[in-house]
């Protein structure tokens, strides 16, 4: 392990978080709120620590050849540590929050596009603050380590070590020769999706400042608003249906998006297996969705019924978690469609998309593999290799999502015992264990739709911020730097 070229990473990033806080501190200065001192000092706090450690005698001496593997899967967790460290000091210094613990979880959920709050009056709070938490939405979101690799030049060198550590998936499929260009290419695509839903929102009578705001967190699967009640604070089914279509393509595959939109390949999309178990997937959750609030009296219009199963159907399962109104909280509806939800929450989005859960991609996997299985115990000489579309799905790989599952099921116990043994209920436990790991934000009880995670203990709140982070970096990055393997030489 080299320190030095750990910490040479680490001082970009912290750079990087610098500028970053530049940007709440412009806004609250065009705006005259009198919080711009405290952007400013978290913004040089992080340039000074930045400073001093690029100037340590080890970093200095740091060789500038291709990052290791341990190296990358180290710098990419320190890194979101200390972006998430930066930003909820700002937020404590700010006043608007009751405790540090209270500030960290905030800046966790940002930047993991989580979405949970411990504000009750989002509307309160000043736009300096309504704009950072949805801007750390939308850098998290595509990943601050990718962001880092398409704009600093040093970062390149090794750059597919930090990639392939932060970005969600199976693997990391390459748009160009470097991975830089690579990053680049997609946070361009990114930007431009984002602006194309700004100006949408624009249209329908949304302000300027909300439209940026829910476009980054739409794009980003994030679910943060600027409004108390959400999406359902602007009372629009114009708004709904672009929202909609909004989290729908954020939870594909943005490589797969490139290459239809940009490179004219749409069939590659169209043809993608994942893709179509997505589409299956949401279609059949309205459907019972629908059926379920409908049958069961909830709603008194078949109409009012689609259309809120739809919505909470794309939200739940891009880990989104933006909410309509009062009346389409999930948290009201039948046992039946909580249940439901759930079980769509926890499977997500598209592997290289910004939707959280554990991705389409494995539960297709695993499926495939249950049904190997079972014709196995019928035929148990049977060799049959697992594909997905006319790609071979390699045994060490399906082995590793075996091994995901099993570790990301333990996690979720975990944080289960941990939030009952903190005083909450059963359903508000399990259910925000399950939030934080999947990055939707709301669960069910005194954590759902309507509720913030205010009344969570501090300790509680540190540690779904971990649970967050752990399901953001889909578990291997963080995990493995606290086996003693991961520090032994060689």
């Amino acid at each position: 392990m080299r320190t030095g070229v750990v910490f040479r990473v680490l001082s970009r990033l912290l750079w990087f978080s610098g500028i970053g806080l530049l940007f709440p501190m412009l806004l609250a200065i065009a705006y005259g709120e009198t919080n711009w001192p405290i952007w400013t000092m978290a913004m040089a706090l992080a340039s000074l620590a930045a400073y001093g450690i690029s100037h340590l005698p080890v970093t200095l001496e740091a060789p500038t050849d291709s990052l290791r593997r341990r190296e990358g899967l180290l710098a990419v967790s320190l890194g979101w540590l200390v972006l998430v460290f930066f930003t909820a000091l700002a937020y404590h210094m700010s006043g608007e929050f009751d405790s540090f613990a209270h500030a960290y979880f905030e800046a966790m959920s940002g930047y993991t596009t989580d979405g949970a709050t411990v504000i009750n009056d989002i509307e309160a709070l000043p736009k300096s603050i309504l704009f950072m938490r949805s801007f750390s939405h939308w850098i998290g979101g595509m990943g601050i380590i990718v962001l880092s690799v398409a704009i600093l030049p040093e970062l390149s060198v090794g750059g597919m070590q930090l990639f392939s550590a932060e970005a969600s998936g199976i693997d990391s499929d390459k748009l160009a020769p470097r991975i830089a260009a690579t990053a680049r290419r997609l946070w361009v695509l990114y930007l431009i999706i984002t602006l194309a839903e700004a100006v949408l929102l624009w249209f329908g009578h949304m302000s300027i400042f909300d439209a940026i705001n829910h476009a980054m967190a739409t794009i980003a699967t994030g679910g943060f608003s600027t409004k108390n009640e959400s999406i359902g604070g602007f009372d629009s089914l114009y708004i709904e249906l672009v929202v909609i279509f909004f989290m729908f393509i954020s939870g594909i595959s943005f490589t797969l998006q490139y290459r239809a939109i940009v490179l004219g390949q749409p069939k590659r999309l169209l043809q993608s297996p994942e893709v179509r178990l997505y589409i299956k997937i949401i279609v059949v959750a309205i459907i019972l969705l629908t059926i379920n609030t409908y049958g069961s009296g909830v709603y008194d219009s078949v109409f009012t019924a689609l259309r809120y199963a739809a919505f909470e159907t794309v939200s739940v399962i891009t880990t989104t978690g933006f909410g309509i109104n009062p009346e389409a909280d999930f948290d009201l509806w039948p046992d039946f469609s909580r249940f439901l939800l759930v079980g769509i929450m926890i499977i997500g989005g598209c592997a290289g998309s910004t939707a959280g859960g554990s991705k389409v991609v494995r539960l297709y996997v695993v499926a495939k593999h249950a049904v190997v299985q079972i014709r196995k115990l019928v035929r148990p000489r049977l060799v049959e290799t697992l594909h997905i579309g006319d790609r071979e799905v390699p045994r060490e790989t399906t082995e590793a999502i075996l091994g995901y599952y099993l570790l990301y099921f333990t996690i979720i116990t975990v944080l289960g015992l941990g939030l009952t043994a903190l005083g909450l209920d059963f359903i508000s436990g399990t259910t925000a264990a399950v939030s934080a790991m999947n990055s939707i934000g709301p669960g069910l009880g005194t954590t759902g739709a309507s509720e913030s995670f205010a009344a969570v203990p501090d300790a509680g709140l540190y540690l779904l911020s971990g649970g967050m982070l752990l399901g953001r970096l889909e578990i291997y990055p963080l995990l493995v730097i606290f086996s003693s393997h991961f520090w032994r030489k060689g």
